[in-house]
């Protein structure tokens, strides 16, 4: 179903909110106290009625739901003070007041269309090696500013766990989109194709820190080991590799007695400055340019107070690559600005996949295509679940002519990170992978997945317009040409030409040509 209100539309089948073309940064709690109000507009919610709805009946203070109340109101434009659409009924509940007309023929055309393309979604196979889902760590401090702590730990232990070759680990954005949600352990087994799930809680007051933590087999429903820890804040290091340690011994003894596993994680020693890290890495995973700058910020601060620490240099240089990719900001400004920083982290800390995904990223837009994939496939070595990685990966591989491998690259993205919120960029990195492969209609297909999950999504419009015009749909062709003229008004064959990173003029010229019969100029 799609709700539309003011400039706004909630659709519940993808489960997404959009001000005009634009996606919405919404929490999975947020978004489903939004789609109750919604859809129970005719009445007043009440405090027992979002409990039992978003939290499945467990109890949550006060602070928490005034929190994701104050969240949902600020994503779709209202306030406090305003409520212009959403309404606090003094000691009853809240109520949706907006005009509200709501669409059903879209979202029958969704279901169909998500039919035929993935079939029944609990099908992932199984990968040949223990696989792990590490999910968001509940924050039961009762303040939902501490979100970040708790969800750093769980970041960590994702990172350390993906430097483990013998473990498949499902990618941070997969496995974080249940956040906040009250699944069943063998659905997200299921859906994610994981062998295991780690769950846990943080508990944090003062200097004082409980975590507990978690391993399920999914297979059989049992626990496999769990552990809680009481310790002082500046021990959360401690703890990390702690859990990762004691997750390694009970999946795999024989492997764990050999190689005596330490995590080779080079955290900073300031506890201040991780913390301004998870906050920015929580801001840099909503995908927006304006909390693309937060995130930047809270990194110079980090990296002020710890100049020597690698994961920020690391993902400060990234999220400079990324505003360049997301059209942001341009090359010339900001790619000075990530080698800088990236070679920075890397003398640091050699092994941080983030600053050599960044180098890569650098090394793309200079066109010095050799040097790209070489730095991708170092940061896939190192982390070889960083499915962001795998994405660029694939595409400096389809720019540089290996379309096959690069089809690889995507589907590998994919697969670690399933239900990734950024698949929409592995769907189009996949369809210019198939444009030069001369398989149109593939490559279709696939810009078309990627602009169904952002539609924003510049690179997916120029593929569809290309692939069409060289299939000769010639009304598929100029419809996706109105839209890509939307996203990106200053497109041109001359800006085509000289700002794609395409290494051979073949591919080049190739491409081109898809555009000119397009009726682009």
């Amino acid at each position: 179903m799609q709700f539309v209100f003011a400039d706004h539309t909630l659709d519940t089948n993808r489960r997404e909110l959009r001000r005009g073309a634009e996606a919405v940064a919404v929490e999975p709690q947020v978004l489903d106290l939004l789609i109750l109000l919604v859809e129970n507009r005719n009445r007043v919610v009440t405090k027992d009625d979002l409990i039992a709805s978003v939290w499945g009946g467990r109890i949550v203070s006060d602070a928490t739901l005034t929190s994701r109340i104050y969240a949902a109101r600020k994503a779709v434009g209202d306030s406090g003070h305003g409520q212009r659409l959403i309404r606090t009924v003094s000691r009853k509940g809240l109520r949706f007041i907006g005009d509200v007309r709501a669409e059903t023929q879209a979202v029958l055309k969704n279901e169909l269309h998500d039919e035929l393309r993935d079939g029944p979604r609990s099908a992932l196979p199984l990968p040949d090696r223990p696989a792990i889902a590490v999910l968001p760590f509940d924050n039961m401090s009762g303040e939902p500013q501490q979100d970040y702590f708790s969800d750093g730990i769980s970041e960590d232990i994702i990172t350390a766990l993906s430097k483990l070759r013998w473990f498949f680990v499902m990618a941070r954005n997969s496995s974080f989109i249940y956040k906040g949600k009250a699944v069943n352990i063998k659905q997200i087994g299921q859906e994610l194709g994981a062998t295991y799930v780690l769950e846990g809680s943080v508990r944090k007051l003062g200097d004082r820190v409980r975590i507990t933590a978690q391993l399920n087999d999914v297979t059989t429903g049992s626990h496999v080991w769990a552990e809680r820890y009481d310790r002082n804040v500046a021990d959360v290091f401690a703890v990390q590799d702690e859990i990762t340690e004691a997750i390694v011994a009970a999946i795999e003894p024989q492997i764990y007695a050999a190689e005596n596993f330490r995590a080779r994680r080079k955290p900073t020693e300031r506890l201040d400055a991780w913390e301004l890290v998870m906050r920015a890495l929580s801001h840099y995973w909503r995908v927006t340019r304006q909390d693309n700058l937060i995130a930047q910020e809270l990194l110079e601060k980090a990296v002020a107070i710890d100049p020597n620490y690698g994961q920020a240099l690391g993902l400060l240089a990234t999220s400079h690559t990324f505003s360049v990719h997301m059209g942001w900001a341009t090359a010339a400004i900001a790619a000075p600005i990530a080698e800088r920083v990236a070679l920075a982290a890397i003398e640091v800390d050699a092994e941080d996949p983030w600053a050599h995904h960044a180098l890569g990223c650098t090394h793309l837009f200079a066109r010095r295509f050799d040097d790209a994939v070489a730095e991708f496939e170092l940061a896939l070595r190192l982390n070889p679940n960083f499915s962001l990685a795998q994405c660029y990966y694939c595409v400096s591989l389809a720019y540089s002519g290996r379309w096959q491998e690069a089809e690889e690259a995507a589907n590998r993205a994919l697969r670690y990170s399933p239900r990734d919120p950024l698949s929409a960029l592995y769907h189009g990195a996949a369809s210019y992978a198939q444009y030069v492969g001369r398989n149109y209609d593939n490559a279709i297909q696939a810009a078309r997945e990627s602009i169904r999950l952002r539609s924003d999504f510049a690179g997916a419009h120029r593929v569809l317009v290309a692939a069409a015009g060289m299939a000769g749909e010639t009304a598929v062709a100029a419809a996706a040409l109105q839209e890509l003229r939307r996203v990106q008004p200053d497109v041109s064959l001359a800006w085509i030409a000289t700002a794609m990173p395409i290494r051979l003029d073949a591919d080049r010229e190739h491409y081109l040509e898809g555009f000119r019969r397009a009726g682009l100029s």
